[in-house]
């Protein structure tokens, strides 16, 4: 996981549980189910790689683009399926959607086309937007950031409204960010996907609600904790049926 271990980590890893029972694979009794939580630190995330590879389990379920990535470079032989990656095939993961090919298969997320769908929500909850600005870590997109902030310029564009890409790594990050967004008038945020923008969720959320800021999520549990409205996949039944 590039996540923390908190109660969303917590509620994907049961839910990983429940496909596995379906499956008559039972945690404790027929399977040994080991998981590690990286907390979207980079460093962790190879280092975690390498562990769970050194003991030769039958399949491992990696979750977003970074750790995929590593868990790539640390086996070509032990099955690997992806859960929330953005471009398997950009990244290198698969040789194909149709055929992945390699020892790598999974659920691909939120292509880069979905900002047009966020900026077009974002013109109903505000007419008079005119300055959107996208909060994103790069790191957690090793392959794909640039296309991501591409398409989210194109359709800029689209709705007559100025872009701002807004790169975040840590806490200091997000309230610098935070902090100009609510001094301009008409502005808008969408927060891409990514380990980096989940672990710091709570601190975007509270901001952007003081800062009376229309915001959009890439997934219902951002609003579950008190954000204003969410488009995006049920995370959860990925992780459901990853097994």
């Amino acid at each position: 996981m590039g996540l923390a271990d908190d109660a969303e980590a917590k509620a994907r890893i049961s839910a990983v549980e429940q496909g596995l029972a379906k499956k008559g694979w039972i945690a404790g009794q027929n399977l040994r189910l080991e998981c590690r939580f990286a907390n979207s630190d980079e460093g962790r995330i190879f280092s975690l790689s390498k562990e769970l590879v050194a003991l030769h389990p039958d399949v491992i379920i990696g979750h977003s683009t970074p750790v995929v990535a590593a868990l790539h470079k640390a086996t070509q032989t032990i099955p690997i399926v992806f859960v929330a990656v953005g471009d398997p095939l950009g990244s290198g993961f698969v040789r194909s959607m149709a055929r992945p090919g390699g020892n790598i298969t999974g659920f691909a997320v939120l292509p880069p086309t979905i900002t047009g769908k966020y900026l077009s929500i974002l013109r109903e909850l505000e007419p008079q937007l005119n300055r959107v600005t996208v909060l994103y870590d790069p790191g957690n997109f090793p392959h794909d950031a640039a296309s991501y902030v591409e398409a989210f310029t194109e359709s800029a564009k689209e709705f007559n409204v100025t872009p701002v890409a807004a790169i975040v790594h840590n806490t200091k990050d997000v309230e610098e960010t935070m902090t100009g967004l609510g001094s301009n008038p008409g502005s808008g945020l969408i927060v891409f996907p990514g380990n980096t923008t989940t672990v710091y969720r709570t601190l975007i959320i509270s901001l952007a609600a003081r800062a009376r800021i229309p915001a959009i999520y890439p997934y219902r549990y951002f609003v579950d904790e008190g954000g204003l409205l969410s488009y995006g996949v049920d995370v959860l039944d990925l992780f459901k049926r990853a097994p």
